[in-house]
């Protein structure tokens, strides 16, 4: 990827937050920026921002619940561009409520897009990375090592991440294309504000302790570093690196202070 301008990077879940930032920051390396989600306005808004700035932007909404569409986006972006370079498999969201009270519909929907929409994301995007000795970047959560009350389906789905990113880097050994499983910690995002039936609620309060959230232009920019350099599996804000190092050698001490923390509504 010695000339970024002719290389192509494909965005899930691109119209806002941490998705929308690695848009901009992918950009400002010169690269070809496919915008990918369900909100096709906010995405003409990003789009249109990277082009004032001197980039090339291609809008595809694609809803990564439907395998139809995730097939049919890789297709027109090969039609419009004749190559993919990078895939970062980002759209997802949360389902919230304990374990008790979690329904079967509850986990299929979580699973289904943040885990079934991620692997299918990149099962359609392979045999054109392979030909680019290409990336993938998968976006999972430190929730993946962490105990997650009111958070079980979805600290499940990103340890499903954190698996199929440690399986994508053996499969694809010798074959040039290389597999980063990203796990921020806490970044701004609409996750805490939409229910779960997809509904933002914007009145609803984060309940994270906004001094440890990072913007999402911070994250953007080690998020990208972390895929071009081809690490394998990348924490960070540093409170994420600490809780996961405090749950790996301190288990009793993290379920403490998790239990004392502020929980989503269910």
């Amino acid at each position: 990827m010695t000339n970024p301008q002719e290389n192509v990077v494909w965005i899930t879940g691109a119209s806002s937050g941490i998705g929308k930032s690695m848009a901009f920051e992918w950009a400002r390396l010169g690269y070809k920026v496919v915008l990918s989600s369900r909100r096709k306005e906010l995405l003409n808004k990003v789009a249109d921002d990277i082009r004032h700035s001197g980039g090339e932007a291609l809008v595809i909404p694609c809803d990564i619940m439907e395998e139809n569409a995730i097939e049919n986006t890789v297709q027109q972006i090969i039609l419009a561009w004749g190559r993919l370079d990078v895939v970062i498999a980002n759209a997802g969201f949360g389902v919230f409520g304990n374990m008790e009270k979690l329904t079967a519909k509850d986990w299929n929907r979580q699973l289904q897009g943040n885990v079934t929409g991620l692997a299918i994301t990149v099962k359609y995007a392979l045999p054109h990375l392979k030909k680019t000795n290409g990336r993938i970047g998968l976006v999972g959560s430190v929730g993946a090592y962490l105990p997650s009350p009111n958070l079980g389906a979805y600290g499940a789905s990103k340890a499903a991440v954190h698996s199929i990113g440690q399986t994508l880097q053996v499969e694809l050994m010798g074959t040039g294309v290389s597999c980063t499983t990203l796990h921020p910690g806490f970044v701004v995002s609409e996750i805490t504000r939409i229910d779960n039936n997809g509904v933002w609620h914007p009145e609803l309060p984060d309940p994270r302790p906004s001094n440890l959230i990072w913007p999402t232009d911070k994250a953007a920019k080690v998020m990208v570093k972390a895929i071009l350099k081809r690490k394998r599996n990348y924490v960070f804000t540093t409170h994420g690196k600490i809780f996961v190092w405090l749950q790996r050698w301190f288990p009793g001490l993290m379920r403490y202070i998790i239990s004392k923390s502020p929980k989503p509504d269910s």
